[in-house]
């Protein structure tokens, strides 16, 4: 039976710990490593250690998606393993060199209704975060690919490229026991947030997160999953009632975003101050809130529940 032992690891953001594991098979594997905060690898360190392994012993890390509470430690384990090898998928790069660093991130925001002002807020606000993260160099780290096995002395996971809350989240399935590591896809008390990104294909274009996502929820259930590992919170061993509530949740979302679009039409922007009054001006809050708006507008849009044109280059949103 492979040897899967959840760690959870501090981090500085409102989510709380991360939780990442250790694959202790030949080739010994870390899934996720946690923020590059001193409190996270003196944690990792000291965990790992009670398991009886070292930093240098890695032999390989696994990223399920490039958000700093995840991946931040990739390069200073990989470096003291003596270039243990890091693995990512190829939709998740650009996540790898600062969220909003791109002209990509900035023209998809302010098409949505972002004021300049309140971008370079978000930019400067994410500027920070990204220092919890070394970015990789190219060549630095080698491609997850949708249905690859990784191979270890006890068995195999399979890699499934599960998009939505990023472009190249993945999970990972042992398929003889049915168990998952599914990092922020399915977490057991938060639905996770869609987070607004070019399209890896196209990046002038939005990525449809929400309708991606839901299609790798399906995907996921489709292998009867009896226990799945999350990024935060507990291990999941009731799939079916997580898939279920969360597929109510974003009903209920998709009908309340809708019943706020204004006769006049609503920009994203517009969308999100209403549809999270409450903590719209909290640090991250504010990025996530603009997401969640356009990921669902965009769900709304494609399935011909509201039209959208641009104007003055801004998408602006009406009932049908």
């Amino acid at each position: 039976m492979m040897n899967i032992i959840p760690i959870s690891i501090p981090t500085p953001f409102y989510v709380g710990d991360v939780n990442i594991y250790l694959i202790k098979e030949d080739p010994i594997t870390l899934i996720d490593v946690g923020p590059k905060t001193d409190t996270a690898a003196k944690a990792l360190r000291e965990k790992l250690a009670r398991n009886g392994v070292q930093f240098s012993d890695i032999r390989r890390i696994v990223l399920t998606h490039a958000h700093e509470d995840h991946c931040g430690l990739a390069k200073r384990v990989r470096d003291e393993a003596k270039d243990a090898q890091i693995l990512v998928h190829d939709w998740e790069t650009g996540h790898l060199f600062g969220r909003l660093a791109q002209e990509n991130n900035k023209r998809l925001l302010l098409r949505s209704g972002v004021p300049n002002a309140v971008f370079e807020q978000m930019r400067a606000l994410y500027g920070e975060i990204s220092l919890l993260t070394d970015s990789l160099e190219d060549g630095g780290f080698n491609l997850l690919e949708d249905e690859m096995e990784l191979e270890f002395a006890g068995g195999s996971l399979k890699v499934l490229h599960t998009p939505g809350h990023t472009p190249g989240s993945c999970s990972f399935v042992r398929e003889a026991n049915r168990t998952l590591i599914c990092g922020d896809c399915v977490l057991k008390r938060i639905t996770p947030n869609p987070i607004v990104s070019p399209d890896p294909i196209d990046p002038n274009k939005r990525f449809p997160s929400l309708a991606e996502y839901l299609v790798s929820l399906a995907k996921l259930r489709s292998y009867s999953p009896t226990l799945a590992y999350g990024g935060h919170g507990e291990s999941v061993t009731d799939f079916d009632e997580i898939f279920n509530r969360y597929v109510r949740a974003i009903d209920e979302r998709q009908r309340r975003v809708i019943s706020i679009v204004l006769n006049r039409g609503s920009t994203a922007f517009e969308i999100a101050q209403v549809l999270f009054s409450r903590s719209f001006d909290t640090d991250v809050h504010r990025f996530l809130a603009i997401s969640e708006a356009i990921a669902h507008l965009d769900y709304a849009e494609t399935g011909g529940k509201l039209t959208v044109e641009l104007k003055d280059g801004v998408e602006v949103y009406r009932k049908q």
